[in-house]
């Protein structure tokens, strides 16, 4: 069943009546980044209001694929267990060409975790839970409100805001821009982006049929079903089925974007004409982003800050990864425990791991759409050994799944211990006897102690779970003891095997001051 689009109720704001208090923190955008930057910094205690141009969710399924990391983040939002219910859950990607499957991966093989490796869920439904979360905790959600002028001064901007009743004036100490990859905000600062756009088109077709495909990513290079180009196929909810079919350079979008041309095309692809489009659009790849995510009062997050392919789910995943940077700094920026030094920190780390997004993205595309010459003889070498020679399937590259990056820290660290918890990565999940480990993480600094007694260390919580088998494993390796520091964001902060109070104490400064 197609998805209901109910308009939200347009309010006059109060500053058409007369000037209104300046605000903490002035959210552009009320797609998924933005509603989740808004809750975030709510459950940090700090209030926002929220502006949008329009008053209905995002028309489309757009983005899709919701990793595990994505999942953690929207779960500590309140939406996690709703996205996971209604979403299709999934693990496992298989690869062909031609007709024959020549890699295949597990994204999560291992229990003990609370969320899926991927759950695909349209963004409308994202969005959806996301504003029930925002109305439910009373933020200010303005629909019909669109941003046409900026203006910065030393310790706060002015936004100019246009509704249905007249424009006003709006101030914010903070303005956080989620406005998207046409972002008006970004404009208005005479800002563009720095990187690669790929000479490539490609069509997205969503289409409503009753099929058993499996919940599985299937991609195929070559296929005899599509001229020899890609082709992606996702499992959605409510019969929805994603269909991403490449078209080369040289198509003409305004003739492809037929449904005389769209519908031949999926009829190869499913086998029948039993479907009905739901939504469909042709892009072109872009990898590139802004030098810096931090311009004075205005901060970038979400495609406003960077865009990639959409091979690899690396967009709303990675702009989720943005919320969870910037959220607990900016929060504590305001609440005055913070210098406004400590959000050059969120610039450098996602800085770092939108470059990891657009290397990894950039390497997809050159794969699936490669010049000719060596680019192309490479591809072609692959794929032909992929199906007889094991050491040739880890290179056969159709979107390298989106996954958290680690972020490059200069900590407290000890040899020894487990390296996919060393800081600057995200905390591992792990089951506790009464819940999950990320969920007891949620919220201010905590002392992760294992094998011993917390340190007390003012401005930090204290955890000291009875260890598991699998504790052990993701945290201690072979050690017996140790004590992690876990900022906000889930992240670990620091680690030693045994610390003072004053240790603990200063590695929590340097997080808190973005010095690490």
């Amino acid at each position: 069943m197609p998805y209901d689009y109910k308009p939200f109720d347009y309010v006059p704001p109060p500053g058409l009546r007369g000037p209104e208090p300046r605000q903490r923190v002035a959210i552009v955008g009320a797609g998924p980044i933005g509603l989740a930057m808004a809750i975030e910094l709510a459950n940090h205690g700090v209030a926002a209001v929220v502006l949008d141009d329009n008053n209905v969710v995002s028309v489309g399924s757009r983005a899709i694929c919701w990793s595990k990391r994505a999942l953690e983040i929207l779960d500590r939002l309140g939406v996690g267990a709703a996205c996971v219910q209604k979403g299709v859950t999934w693990k496992v990607g298989r690869t062909f060409h031609r007709e024959a499957e020549v890699f295949n991966f597990d994204l999560l093989p291992e229990d003990g975790h609370k969320m899926p490796a991927f759950v695909n869920l349209q963004q409308y439904w994202v969005e959806e839970y996301l504003v029930e979360r925002a109305q439910a905790l009373g933020i200010d959600l303005r629909w019909k409100n669109r941003v046409v002028g900026l203006a910065q001064h030393p310790d706060h901007a002015v936004l100019t805001v246009e509704t249905p009743d007249g424009t006003y004036a709006l101030e914010a100490d903070w303005v956080v821009a989620c406005d998207g990859s046409r972002s008006p905000v970004r404009g208005m600062l005479g800002l563009d982006f720095e990187g690669e756009l790929f000479e490539e088109r490609f069509l997205i077709a969503d289409i409503e049929m009753e099929a058993d495909f499996p919940s599985e990513r299937r991609f195929w290079f070559e296929p005899a079903f599509h001229n020899g180009q890609s082709a992606l196929l996702h499992k959605q909810p409510d019969n929805i089925y994603r269909i991403d079919l490449q078209l080369g350079w040289t198509t003409d979008p305004e003739v492809e974007k037929q449904p005389e041309r769209i519908i031949p095309r999926i009829e190869r692809v499913v086998g029948h004409r039993d479907f009905k489009l739901d939504w469909t659009s042709i892009y072109t790849f872009q990898c590139r982003r802004l030098r810096h995510f931090v311009h004075d009062r205005v901060i970038f997050a979400g495609d406003s800050a960077h865009l990639v392919s959409p091979f690899g789910a690396r967009g709303g995943n990675s702009g989720l990864q943005d919320v969870d940077a910037l959220g607990w700094r900016l929060a504590a920026v305001v609440r005055g425990e913070a210098p406004v030094a400590a959000l050059a920190a969120y610039d450098r780390e996602r800085c770092f791991g939108a470059d990891e997004n657009l290397l990894n993205s950039s390497r997809s595309t050159r794969f699936m759409s490669p010049a000719e010459g060596v680019e192309r003889l490479f591809r072609d070498a692959v794929l032909h050994l992929a199906g007889r020679a094991d050491f040739a399937r880890p290179m056969v590259n159709s979107g390298r799944l989106s996954v958290p990056c680690i972020y490059p820290l200069h900590a407290p660290d000890v040899a020894g211990l487990p390296d996919k918890a060393r800081p600057g990565a995200v905390a591992p999940d792990a089951p506790l006897e009464d819940g999950w480990l990320l969920e007891a993480l949620a919220g201010g600094f905590t002392v992760l102690a294992l094998g011993q007694e917390a340190p007390e260390v003012p401005g930090t919580r204290a955890l000291s779970p009875a260890l598991t088998e699998t504790l052990r494993k993701r945290y201690l390796g072979g050690a017996e003891k140790a004590l992690y520091l876990i900022r906000p964001d889930q992240v670990v902060a620091a680690r030693w095997t045994g610390a003072t109070p004053e240790e603990v104490a200063e590695a929590l400064a340097a997080a808190r001051e973005g010095r690490t």
